[in-house]
């Protein structure tokens, strides 16, 4: 990652962590990724579809889920599949071998690797969150659409995991869970960058688990691994562990621990 970006918080990610937590998780990440399709299928219930889009790009696009949903939603007649784990996008594309119209590329969503005002439409579901500079990002984004073209994805909001994030903090002082922006910190990005009829909506997702052990195998599982710069990167002790998993014990209800998700979703037009 180039030094010369300008950050837009004090979060620095680890790009190459990123990489190779999503990279491991291919062949587990269909397996655990219940959340991540429900919030898919919220997202594209969102979307008003136009017939004029012909060029749909799939930023972050996995094992392929959203990219199936939208080949069979929408009246595209090519779809980019993007991700940034070459992993992801070879399960994808073995998933999706008989969908002739998709094309994939295995590259970040912040140095898009394609032309100027050439994508009517972008699609992105719980992946922004491991970029770094969404000024940048968005930039790019319109860029490389076409006039009046939109937006539509998700990505974690800034409570995602509190229950997790409190109970470390009870540990000590280092970052154990990632950091995610707020809807108000997206939509500032998203007006700096030139879009507009931008809106804005959150929503509370929960998923209960028998022990934290259970969460944080899942959470690897789908490569959601700590990515920020400043995370504890020695080995975690028994008793650090032991101390973090008796502190999360205070939000057992009906014998099971839950796990908060927020979920900002977001669509916006690219316009003069």
């Amino acid at each position: 990652m180039s030094a010369s970006f300008y950050f837009d918080n004090n979060l620095t990610i680890d790009k190459k962590k990123v990489r190779q937590s999503f990279s491991s998780a291919a062949e587990t990440y269909d397996g655990l990724a219940t959340l991540q399709r429900k919030v898919g299928l919220d997202l594209l219930a969102k979307v008003a579809w136009q017939d004029s889009d012909t060029i749909i790009l799939d930023i972050g696009c996995g094992t392929g889920f959203l990219t199936q949903e939208l080949m069979l939603k929408s009246s595209a007649q090519q779809l980019i599949g993007l991700d940034i784990a070459m992993p992801m996008v070879q399960a994808s594309r073995a998933k999706l071998e008989h969908f002739n119209k998709v094309r994939y590329l295995c590259a970040d969503a912040e140095h898009l690797p394609l032309a100027n005002n050439s994508v009517d439409s972008i699609y992105s579901n719980l992946a922004l969150q491991w970029c770094q500079n969404l000024t940048s990002v968005f930039k790019n984004f319109k860029q490389v659409l076409k006039q009046d073209g939109r937006i539509y994805f998700s990505t974690f909001g800034s409570t995602t995991l509190q229950e997790l994030k409190n109970s470390w903090a009870e540990v000590d002082g280092f970052t154990h869970v990632n950091d995610f922006y707020s809807g108000d910190e997206l939509l500032s990005y998203l007006q700096k960058s030139g879009f507009s009829d931008i809106k804005i909506e959150t929503k509370s997702y929960q998923s209960n688990y028998q022990t934290v052990l259970e969460l944080m195998r899942e959470l690897k599982g789908i490569g959601a691994h700590n990515v920020l710069e400043g995370r504890y990167r020695k080995t975690t002790s028994r008793t650090r562990m032991q101390k973090m998993v008796e502190s999360y014990e205070k939000y057992r209800v009906n014998g099971l621990l839950p796990a908060t998700y927020e979920v900002v979703f977001a669509s916006a037009k690219a316009s003069l």
